[in-house]
């Protein structure tokens, strides 16, 4: 048996991880453990004293500022409860811009004089701490030598634990910010455009005669897509773990074509990981809802329930750590890029996005009866608004290198950004933009042919799973994200542009109404219904061009999308330069989400670590193909010339000396000396020299990976790797 092989049956072998989970009555408390490593308002209750836990979670629900005082109460009450459960340090959790999580433990404990240690936590100690912000990305904001920066406790997002084999660790969610006060992270301008578009929201639901509502609350349930493969393959290939993707992998026999994948019957092993996985998660208070085998091989999704924008992307990071490490547990390594593996499915993260008030009001529901319902379509068109002037910004929220390989492939949205409403709301729209009087229509049943199955209601709409950002019943569903990413900037753009979108509507209609009868006049719907129609057939005749929905994978769209003048940005150098653009500049200041330097500040960094992402991947690419990928086809050619097969033989020869000047060129462009110094240059000459270069010298490997013996062949194959379980 070839060595491959052997491997592939020890890859293929798996046992229970001594049951850790088994069957347990999940009607008995002890056995539920949703939220037991949460320190939630629940935990809160039992453990403050009444007054503090009260003026708590009135400052909360107002969304105003914490008054330090209370600080100390809760910090004693967070450590008790920490040290019940086994943590010995606490850590400020963060999220700096390198897109993934931080955290610097310190320990409770303190010696005392007489040779023992005390366990001390103080309220300054949870609501601020002083990381190293010069190790971390800030495009310029903090020099190497301005090391200052601070963590702030963010209230709003429940500190929880964490639990490893040998301990626990209290982790306090924070907010990271330089010395001199500007943002560092992802959390911090999320928690700003929060408070714009409430802002924004609430004003406008004065117009409509809402005065019970507070505060208005962006809400998203982001659907994480992954790939699971055994971790024998994994450590074979240097390209996955120093990249996250192959770099080489010629097509398989089999891919996804016959679709017998999606949605298919769960492998057992998997599964396992699945059910230990939501266990995990449900201990911290993260609420996943679905699970499901994905399009391609070897891939999947799970999905929670909606939570507010900044818990909800909190859980987000949470959700990609957990999944990672108890992938370990069963001897696989969950895969996050967005295209481990080409030519068959990438991985997205699907993020469903809607508003909502503190009294419980769905902004987005279009209830019964959408074109009666006022507020709904000024909400909707506020949305429509949003996308349409800042295609740009959304496309530059979700830039990244590994999703300039998904973007725009037959498996994900385009990069043109697109909305998709529906047959039923783009005739209320289209009726309303021609003046003429829409009724909803009533709602139909399926009829499915034999009488022992129910009738089932019939949607007003098809869903559109080729569309970028796609109305879904009562949200938006922007499913543009990659699977690596924070949703964090994305939904701060997102928040930010519909703000904006909200208050130039709610301006014209204000104006409209400044003469009429006032909030409670009994003829004021009337006049509210007669100034809002003109203002909405303004706004969806002006932004209309962005609303699609037909097929975003078809070659004339992107015609037709040119011919509309949207954008097409098809790779991240393209779309980075709109997150500083004048307008966008202008448009988060005002708003107070993000300063000029903040966002250049973005800007560098993302640059930067596109221009360095790839960097690894060329020199990786360069280093396998001249240290195992030639060596091999030399000596399947050598073979080949011992036995006299001279057809064979040359056809060999040409492919490796095709691979050779493919890797020649491939060095050439790795050089340091050949590339431009200026940043956005740098990332030009990534895009248009260093990318290509990979692509011959991949191109001209995978034609040799299906003529060099097996046993020769030195990386796994992708037939091995996705089938394999």
């Amino acid at each position: 048996m070839p060595r491959i092989r052997q491997q592939n049956v020890f890859a293929a072998q798996w046992t229970p991880n001594g049951g850790a989970l088994g069957a347990p009555d999940l009607t008995h408390p002890d056995n539920q453990v949703f939220g037991a490593n949460v320190f939630s308002p629940a935990v809160q209750r039992q453990r403050l004293p009444t007054d503090v836990f009260n003026r708590l979670q009135d400052t909360l629900a107002r969304g105003e500022a914490l008054d330090t005082s209370l600080a100390d109460a809760v910090a004693l009450a967070m450590k008790e409860w920490a040290l019940e459960r086994g943590a010995t340090h606490y850590t400020h959790w963060f999220q700096p811009l390198t897109g993934s999580t931080a955290e610097k433990h310190d320990s409770f404990y303190a010696p005392t004089s007489e040779g023992t240690a005390l366990a001390e936590f103080s309220g300054k100690e949870l609501i601020q701490g002083e990381p190293d912000a010069s190790s971390f990305p800030t495009g310029g904001i903090r020099a190497t030598f301005e090391a200052r920066g601070y963590t702030a406790w963010d209230p709003t997002s429940p500190a929880f634990i964490l639990e490893n084999p040998n301990g626990t660790l209290l982790c306090i969610p924070t907010a990271f910010a330089s010395w001199t006060g500007e943002a560092l992270d992802h959390k911090i301008p999320l928690l700003r455009s929060m408070d714009a578009l409430s802002k924004s929201a609430i004003r406008a639901l004065r117009l409509f005669g809402d005065s019970a509502a507070q505060r208005v609350f962006t809400t998203i349930g982001p659907e994480q897509e992954y790939f699971l493969i055994d971790e024998q393959f994994y450590f074979e290939r240097p390209d996955l773990y120093t990249t996250g993707r192959t770099l080489f992998g010629a097509k398989p026999p089999k891919g996804h074509e016959l679709d017998d994948h999606y949605f298919g019957s769960i492998p057992e092993r998997i599964l396992a990981y699945m059910l230990d996985t939501e266990r995990e998660l449900a201990k911290l208070g993260v609420p996943v809802k679905t699970r499901h085998n994905e399009v391609a091989p070897n891939q999947y999704e799970i999905a929670p329930i909606f939570e507010n924008s900044n818990v909800g992307s909190d859980h987000q990071q949470l959700t990609m750590q957990v999944m990672q490490n108890v992938a370990r547990r069963y001897g696989l390594v969950c895969l996050l890029h967005e295209k481990p593996f080409a030519g068959v499915n990438g991985s997205g993260k699907h993020n469903n996005w809607s508003m909502g008030t503190d009294t419980g009001k769905n902004l987005l529901e279009p209830g019964d009866t959408p074109h009666r319902n006022l507020e709904f379509l000024f909400f909707c068109a506020a949305v429509m608004q949003a996308v349409n002037k800042h295609q740009g910004l959304l496309r530059a929220s979700i830039a990244s290198p590994g999703q300039d390989h998904r973007l725009g492939a037959n498996e994900a949205p385009p990069a043109i950004i697109s909305v998709f409403l529906g047959a039923e709301l783009e005739r209320v729209f289209g009726a309303l933009e021609r003046g003429e009087t829409s009724e909803t229509r009533a709602q139909s049943f399926l009829g499915l042919g034999t009488p022992v199955l129910p009738q089932l209601p019939k949607h007003g709409g098809d869903r559109n799973r080729t569309s970028p950002f796609a109305f879904t019943g009562n949200k938006f569903e922007f499913r543009a994200l990659g699977s690596s990413q924070s949703p964090s900037l994305p939904n701060t753009v997102l928040n930010t542009i519909v703000a904006e979108a909200i208050d130039e509507l709610a301006d014209e209609l204000e104006k409209a109404l400044q003469d009429g009868p006032q909030a409670g006049d009994p003829l004021r719907d009337s006049v509210l219904a007669d100034a809002l129609r003109p203002i909405l057939q303004r706004s969806y005749a002006a932004n209309k061009r962005v609303v699609f929905g037909g097929d975003n994978y078809d070659e004339g769209w992107h015609t037709e999308a040119e011919q509309r003048g949207l954008l097409n940005l098809r790779a991240t150098p393209d779309a980075l330069p709109y997150l500083v653009s004048e307008e966008t500049v202008a448009l988060f200041e005002s708003l107070g989400v993000l300063s000029r330097r903040e966002l250049e500040s973005r800007h560098e960094v993302f640059l930067e670590q596109y221009v360095t992402k790839l960097n690894i991947e060329a020199e990786t690419a360069a280093s396998i193909a001249r240290t195992m990928l030639l060596p091999a086809a030399a000596r399947h050619l050598a073979l080949l010339l011992e036995a006299q097969l001279g057809e064979l033989a040359g056809e060999t020869s040409d492919l490796i000396a095709e691979l050779t000047e493919a890797i020649k060129r491939l060095e050439t462009a790795n050089l340091a000396e050949n590339q431009p110094e200026e940043l956005h240059s740098h990332a030009e000459f990534m895009r248009d020299t260093v990318i290509p270069a990979m692509a011959a010298v991949r191109e001209s490997a995978d034609r040799l990976e299906k003529v060099v013996a097996d046993d020769i062949w030195p990386l796994p194959k992708y037939s091995e790797i996705l089938f394999i379980k």
